[in-house]
């Protein structure tokens, strides 16, 4: 999944003539705390609610310090985890998508970036969670798939989760199965530490619950 095909093609960008206010009625109209400015097919900056504040509600954007405002990015063809990575770690709501030349694209938003990863990590399936604790140098992926496959388990998706101690790690695997007895038992045979166990026939409820819940939290 590249980052064109996640483009939100309903809400639109900003232009250099528009004011504060607009801006403000725009970013309260998409739930959103930050829209890209674009001026002539090119991509401006990224302008948040906290930079409409140091303007006067009425000045035009023209009349803004360009460089004072964020400049993230990511090229059409990058992949959601870029995508998702980039979100992160500057704590945007949407983040532009250009080509090769900075040609403006559109915006991917956290609502839908989120979708896709509920629809990844496979909610509506059924089966059950194993979160594995252990030392990074005894992971492999291979060896555990084999283990949990040898007990008639297939996986339905895996991630990993990085710990506090720099050495340990957490590996978070879906199984299509809901009896969890017999592929703990093989881990524990192995050595692997399983740290939690969710049978998603009673989980998987609330874990809709609490996805709808930071749907709504995010659109309010």
């Amino acid at each position: 999944m590249t980052a064109k095909s996640l483009i939100a093609l309903d809400i639109p960008a900003l232009s250099i003539e528009q004011t504060g206010r607009d801006v403000f009625h725009l970013l309260s109209d998409y739930h959103v705390k930050h829209l890209p400015i674009v001026d002539q097919g090119k991509l401006v900056g990224l302008l948040s609610e906290e930079d409409i504040f140091n303007h006067k509600l009425y000045d035009p954007i023209s009349s803004y310090d360009f460089s004072m405002l964020r400049h993230f990015a990511v090229r059409e063809d990058e992949h959601a985890f870029d995508v998702m990575r980039v979100m992160g770690d500057h704590r945007l709501t949407v983040i532009p998508v250009v080509d090769k030349e900075n040609n403006y694209l559109g915006l991917i938003t956290q609502n839908d970036l989120l979708r896709y990863f509920a629809n990844t990590v496979s909610f509506s399936e059924p089966g059950a969670l194993l979160v594995l604790q252990m030392n990074r140098r005894d992971y492999s992926l291979a060896t555990i798939s084999r283990i949990i496959e040898e007990n008639d388990v297939k996986i339905l998706s895996t991630f990993v989760t990085s710990s506090p101690d720099p050495d340990e790690m957490e590996v978070t695997i879906k199984v299509n199965r809901h009896d969890l007895g017999r592929v703990i038992a093989s881990l524990e045979r192995h050595e692997y530490e399983v740290k939690e166990a969710y049978k998603e026939i009673e989980h998987s409820g609330s874990m809709t619950d609490r996805y709808e819940s930071l749907m709504h939290y995010l659109n309010m």
